[in-house]
């Protein structure tokens, strides 16, 4: 787990996935770009370590403090955290690298010190189009040699569908070990996210499995609906559990209207029917207001901040 301290003042990271949202969207209004947006004197101190091509995501490993970092590229990095070496990890998949799309996140597994279990979200192509996919793999190492063994994809965002935005594929495994949360965009169709008849717009609860979570408010209705812990999602690219369990989301919101979110079980956040950011184009969307049946962002930005994360 990913579990660095988070509160309202989360660290929200703007630079590895706000170019590709924002450009298969529309450019960000003027004056509203991420760097002005989140400028300013930051309560932490930043020290440049190593550099990536499009990194997208990363983890540390427990015990070593060794570094898995993921390129959208398609290449999975681990850095030695003493020397700062690092090896190209074999046996990734094969991902389909389109605008948003390619390698996605990288979490360790809950008894990694173990069994060296690791989970990752990546895009592939299929009938229909292309869709996020979650994976989970062994992590080998020897000597200055790394590799993925016995990668079995274990949940499919449903339906594929054309273009190659809004992805989302964000992973957080929960406090007790026992359930992997996976963020699923709406994929730029926007209606989708209030049909819980699929995943897209969606959070999903799962077993380590990658099957339906028992317990979740739509179980009864079957297919990816069981798999439903929250809806009404655009593209929500942060998802990390605070350390007192609440599970927080921060999300791409139109031309503005980014959100900072607590997923509450069963809960609909409104897109596309509410939202505190407009259209690209001009449209007007309802902004989120008491009874309107939504749940509202614990706070937002507008102009946005794009952010890509949260830790």
């Amino acid at each position: 787990m990913r579990l660095l301290g988070l509160g309202l003042a989360a660290v929200l990271v703007a630079g590895c996935s706000s170019d590709t949202d924002r450009s298969d969207d529309a450019e960000a209004a003027p004056g509203s770009s991420p760097a002005s947006s989140a400028s300013g004197n930051p309560p932490f101190e930043v020290e440049e370590i190593d550099s990536f091509d499009a990194p997208w995501a990363m983890t540390f490993l427990p015990g070593s403090g060794d570094l898995l970092v993921t390129e959208r590229t398609g290449t999975l990095h681990l850095r030695d955290a003493e020397t700062g070496d690092r090896v190209e990890v074999d046996g990734v998949p094969d991902v389909a690298v389109a605008g948003q799309g390619g390698l996605g996140d990288v979490v360790v597994g809950p008894t990694f010190e173990e069994d060296q279990q690791v989970f990752l979200s990546w895009v592939e192509s299929g009938s229909g189009g292309s869709g996020a996919v979650v994976g989970r793999a062994t992590l080998e190492t020897s000597g200055d040699e790394a590799s993925l063994a016995d990668l079995e994809v274990i949940w499919r965002q449903t339906p594929k569908v054309s273009g190659n935005g809004h992805f989302s594929h964000r992973i957080a495994v929960d406090p007790d070990g026992e359930h992997l949360f996976v963020s699923s965009g709406d994929r730029q169709k926007k209606t989708p996210a209030q049909d819980t008849s699929n995943s897209l717009g969606t959070i999903v609860r799962l077993t380590l499995d990658g099957e339906p979570a028992e317990g979740n408010p739509l179980a009864d209705e079957g297919g990816a609906s069981a798999e439903i812990w929250s809806y009404g999602h655009r593209n929500p690219l942060g998802l990390e559990f605070a350390p007192d369990g609440t599970l927080w989301s921060s999300e791409m919101g139109p031309e503005g209207g980014d959100e900072l979110n607590v997923i509450e079980k069963g809960a609909n956040y409104g897109w596309p029917e509410a939202s505190n950011g407009s259209d690209y184009g001009g449209g007007e969307i309802p902004d989120h207001a008491d009874g309107d049946g939504f749940e509202a962002p614990k706070t937002g930005w507008t102009p946005s901040i794009s952010p890509g994360s949260l830790m």
